[in-house]
Formats: C-alpha cells, sequence, structure tokens
C-alpha cells in the first residue's frame, strides 16, 4: 500500500510540475516543447527503448541534458531554449529529465535522446563508444567557447589554498562531471593532493547539491563549475580558493544515425543563436548557464587533452551497451 501511494505521489508532483513548467514557455505558433520523464522508467535500455519514441521522420526528437542545478531550474531554461530551436528549425522537441547521467549516456547513444547538452566527460564517454557528433560548444560571458573549475569553501573557512585541504572533507559534483570532478582532480594532482589526502571525500549530484554540501557545513570544500560557483560568492555565501586553468566547454551533441539534413540544420540554428540579442525574448535566465553567449562549432579533436588525462586518471571507463 505505501509503495502505491508513494508512486501516485510521485506521478502528481511530476504532472504539477510539467504544469508548471510548461506554463512558462510564451505560447506561438508551434506548438511547446514537451517534458518526457524517463527517471520513473527503469534505468536500463531495453526499458527505455520500449518508451514511445517518434520517428526522424516526424521531425520530433528528444532533447537530454547533464543535471547542473536541479531538474526544475535546468528545465526552466531548456524548456525556453527548445521552443527557440523548434522556431529555428520547424522541428519539435521534446525534453527528457532522467535520474541518472550514466543513463543519459546511453540514451543519446542508442537514439532514444537525439540530441542533449552534455559535459565534455559526457560526450568523450558517449563517443567514445557511440560515436556521438559534437555539433556546437558553449561560449561564455567572454565570447570564448572554454570554462574553469572553482573550488570553493565556507565564507568564515580558515582553508585558503589547495595546500590547505589535505585532511579536510571535499565534496565533488557527479563522478562523471568535468567541472565537478574530473578538472578538479587534474587540479588536484598537478599540486600533488591525492584523494587519499582528504579525511573523506564524496560525490553530489549537481552543482547545485555540491555546494549545498558547503552551506549546510557537511564537508569543508566542494568543486563545482565557475558560473555558479561566482554567483555563490557574490552573495557571501562562499568563499572561491581556487580557479582552474581553462578546459573545453560543454556543448549539444547528436545521436549518429540521425539524417545528415537535421544534424546540418540544428547545427545551423545553434550557431544562429543569440541569447543576449534577437533571442532574448522568452529564455529563462539563460545568463546562468553554461553557455550565456550562445554557440560556437565543435569537433572532437577538441577534447584530446581532457580525453588523454581520463585515461591516465582510469575515468574513461563507459561500458558498451551489452556487456
Amino acid at each position: 500500500m505505501m509503495k502505491t501511494l508513494s508512486s501516485i505521489v510521485l506521478c502528481l508532483r511530476f504532472h504539477i510540475f510539467v504544469i508548471f513548467a510548461l506554463a512558462l514557455i510564451a505560447c506561438d505558433n508551434n506548438p511547446p516543447p514537451k517534458i518526457v520523464d524517463m527517471s520513473i522508467r527503469g534505468s536500463h535500455p531495453a526499458d527505455l527503448a520500449a518508451t514511445d519514441t517518434p520517428t526522424d521522420k516526424t521531425h520530433h526528437y528528444k532533447f537530454g541534458f547533464n543535471l547542473r542545478s536541479s531538474h526544475q531550474e535546468d528545465a526552466k531554461q531548456y524548456l525556453s531554449f527548445l521552443d527557440y530551436l523548434s522556431a529555428a528549425t520547424g522541428y519539435h522537441f521534446e525534453l527528457v529529465l532522467t535520474s541518472k547521467e550514466e543513463q543519459l549516456d546511453q540514451q543519446l547513444g542508442l537514439g532514444i535522446v537525439h540530441f542533449a547538452a552534455i559535459g565534455a566527460v559526457t560526450h568523450i564517454q558517449t563517443h567514445e563508444y557511440f560515436s556521438v557528433i559534437p555539433l556546437a560548444r558553449g561560449l561564455n560571458s567572454e565570447g570564448k567557447a572554454e570554462y574553469q573549475s572553482v573550488i570553493i569553501v565556507r565564507p568564515d573557512s580558515p582553508i585558503n589554498t589547495l595546500a590547505h585541504l589535505k585532511g579536510t572533507r571535499f565534496a565533488f559534483g557527479r563522478a562523471d562531471a568535468t567541472q565537478g570532478h574530473l578538472i578538479p582532480r587534474i587540479e588536484l594532482l598537478e599540486h600533488d593532493i591525492a584523494l587519499t589526502d582528504f579525511s573523506k571525500y564524496t560525490y553530489t549530484s549537481s552543482h547545485q547539491a555540491c555546494a549545498n554540501t558547503i552551506i549546510t557545513e557537511k564537508y569543508d570544500a566542494c568543486a563545482m563549475q565557475d558560473t555558479m560557483g561566482d554567483t555563490l560568492a557574490r552573495q557571501g555565501l562562499v568563499k572561491i580558493i581556487h580557479r582552474s586553468r581553462y578546459y573545453p566547454s560543454s556543448g549539444i551533441s547528436a545521436n549518429k544515425d540521425l539524417p545528415a539534413e537535421v544534424i546540418a540544420t540544428v547545427r545551423q540554428a545553434l550557431l544562429d543563436f543569440e541569447p543576449n540579442g534577437k533571442d532574448a525574448v522568452g529564455l529563462y535566465e539563460w545568463s546562468d548557464t553554461e553557455m550565456p553567449n550562445g554557440f560556437t562549432v565543435a569537433n572532437d579533436d577538441q577534447y584530446a587533452p581532457l580525453r588523454s588525462w581520463m585515461i591516465r586518471l582510469g575515468l574513461l571507463n563507459m561500458k558498451k551497451t551489452g556487456e
């Protein structure tokens, strides 16, 4: 009985969220993007493949994303963006919610999700085993296709440098995150800090969740993406003690089996996107995303240095489908 009641509550909460999120999207001649919640269908690709996914001929496509803040906040940003993408391409897009980022890897690789906004780590893994196609990379506030990772602590913390981190409690983002895990691991290693140097460490579900471990004093330091870290620092909630070098930014990748015409059309719409100009109307908090100035062309070679680091750190370990 309790299990049944929990299922009912979950469904009611999701449907309330869908209604609220869709209400934020301006109405026009194109139907608004829909939300598809795959988090309640199970995580195995065979389960997901059974979902009702429109064929490419209908020009209906599913769009996924790496979780950054929360499903609710990220969904509002991407729903407004998909409204633009639908108008620019004439295609219809549905936003996919997933409970696990590794689920998104296989969804994109198997074509259950057709396009996805993902970080470098997710792209590298999915390209390695499924040959997904990089379409565009996000431009930061300075118009460059790069970003940093920052390490934050509480404002009153005595921790001021990386050297002070030894013996502390350290929180990362997701294990498959670029700014929340891979880049910090590189930076820590280059400063002679190993995971065994922490009194304990953990992985969290998102950048926001990682920051919350600092704000609530559950951990002493956290590695996260620069934009959100800067915002929290301006609000006086955290202190930034380290900024990494710049690395290739997040972007949008596509399933390799999509028709070439569809890939070309979506790529061009991404390159034409002007979130601070003609396309600003209707966007939701787009300046807080990892592509506040739009996009530039991406190619897989740009991720080569990070791929080398993933191999060195033993992080290029996603299993091929069926294994």
